[in-house]
C-alpha cells in the first residue's frame, strides 16, 4: 500500500463570491424563475466559466451585443461589470426589457466619473484596457472626456486638458498595490487632482488580497481558482508571486493542475477569485486528497457581511 505523503492546505478566507456577484447570479436565475428561458445576458454575467455554463444549461443565452438579440420580451441582463450608456439606450430605443445587475460598487464609480465631469473636471481612469468594467466606465462619459491609465509610467504620458482640473477613479478588481504607485504618480504630477471620497476598489478585492499576502509566506505553492478572464483572480496569483511564493498558479478546475508544479510540496495555500464559485475550491482540495493525506487549516483575514439587494424588477411585486 502507497503511503501518501502529508500536505497541508492553508485556505485563504475571505475568498470566492462577493456580494456583487451573488446578486449578478442571482438576478439571472431569478429572472428566469420568474419569466422562464430564455433569459438574454449581454456578456458573461461574470468571469466564470463554469458558472456561466450553468446558467446556460438553465435557459440563458449569453451574447456580446444587443444586435445577437431577436426582437423578444424575454429579459436582457446586463453584466455584473457595467455597460456604457449606450447600451441602455440601444436596448431602450428597441424596447428591450433590460435588467441591470451592474455590480453596485461598480455603479459608484460610474457616478463618480458624471459628477467629476459636471464640475468641468478631466477624470483619468486606472484600468486595465479592454477589460469589460473598464469599456463600461469610459462609455459613461462622452469621448475625450477620460483618458484611461494602466501604468505609473503612462502618467508620465498624458496630457490632459487642464492639468489643475482633473479627478482620478479606479477600476474595482486592481491590485491595491499597483493602484496605490498610480495614483501616488498621479498626485505627485498633478497635485490639486481630485479623488474618491471613498476607495474603489471593492472591498472583495482587497479582502482577498490582504489574504494571499498573509498565506503566501507560509506556503511552497498557491493555487488560484479563477478564469483566466477574471481581473480579480489574476491580481490574487500576481500578489503571491510578489510575496514571493515560487508557484503561484491560476486554475479553473482540478483538471487543470499541473501535478509537476506540485511535486514535493508540503504546504500549500488556496484561495479564489470574486466569481469562482466554492464548489471548485472543494474540488481541488479533493484533487490533493487523493495524492496525499490533507489537513486543511483556514487562514482568516476579514469577516464578510456585505449585502446587495436585487433590481427592482425582480423585487417582490415588481416581478410579479
Amino acid at each position: 500500500m502507497t503511503v501518501k505523503p502529508p500536505l497541508d492546505i492553508l485556505l485563504c478566507s475571505p475568498r470566492g463570491f462577493c456580494a456583487g456577484v451573488v446578486r449578478a447570479i442571482d438576478v439571472v436565475e431569478k429572472a428566469l424563475a420568474t419569466y422562464g428561458p430564455p433569459v438574454y445576458v449581454r456578456h458573461e454575467i461574470v468571469h466564470n466559466k463554469y458558472v456561466v455554463e450553468s446558467l446556460r444549461r438553465k435557459g440563458a443565452v449569453f451574447v456580446d451585443e444587443l444586435s445577437e438579440i431577436p426582437a423578444t420580451d424575454a429579459p436582457v441582463v446586463f453584466s455584473a461589470h457595467g455597460v456604457p450608456r449606450a447600451v441602455p439606450a440601444e436596448a431602450a430605443g428597441r424596447r428591450l426589457f433590460a435588467i441591470d445587475a451592474t455590480c453596485p460598487l461598480v455603479t459608484k464609480v460610474h457616478r463618480e466619473a458624471e459628477v467629476h465631469r459636471k464640475r468641468g473636471r478631466h477624470v483619468i481612469l486606472v484600468g486595465h484596457a479592454g477589460h469589460p468594467e473598464v469599456i463600461g466606465t469610459m462609455g459613461q462619459l462622452p469621448r475625450g472626456a477620460i483618458t484611461l491609465v494602466e501604468t505609473a509610467d503612462d502618467v508620465g504620458r498624458i496630457a490632459p486638458p487642464d492639468p489643475t482640473s482633473l479627478a482620478y477613479v479606479t477600476q474595482t478588481t486592481l491590485s491595491v498595490d499597483d493602484a496605490r504607485q498610480i495614483v501616488e504618480a498621479l498626485q505627485a504630477r498633478f497635485p490639486a487632482i481630485v479623488g474618491p471620497q471613498r476607495e474603489d476598489i471593492c472591498y472583495a478585492t482587497t479582502n482577498r488580497q490582504e489574504a494571499v499576502k498573509r498565506v503566501a509566506p507560509l506556503v511552497d505553492a498557491m493555487i488560484v481558482v479563477g478564469s483566466p478572464n477574471s481581473s480579480n483572480s489574476q491580481r490574487l496569483r500576481e500578489v503571491a508571486e510578489r510575496i514571493g511564493c515560487r508557484t503561484a498558479r491560476l486554475v479553473q478546475r482540478a483538471a487543470e493542475i499541473d501535478w509537476p508544479a506540485f511535486e514535493r510540496i508540503r504546504r500549500l495555500g488556496l484561495t479564489a477569485g470574486a466569481s469562482a464559485p466554492e464548489l471548485l475550491v472543494e474540488e481541488i482540495i479533493d484533487a490533493f486528497a487523493a495524492r496525499y493525506t490533507v489537513t486543511v487549516e483556514t487562514v482568516s483575514t476579514a469577516d464578510e457581511s456585505m449585502f446587495f439587494p436585487l433590481p427592482r424588477e425582480l423585487r417582490g411585486e415588481a416581478a410579479e
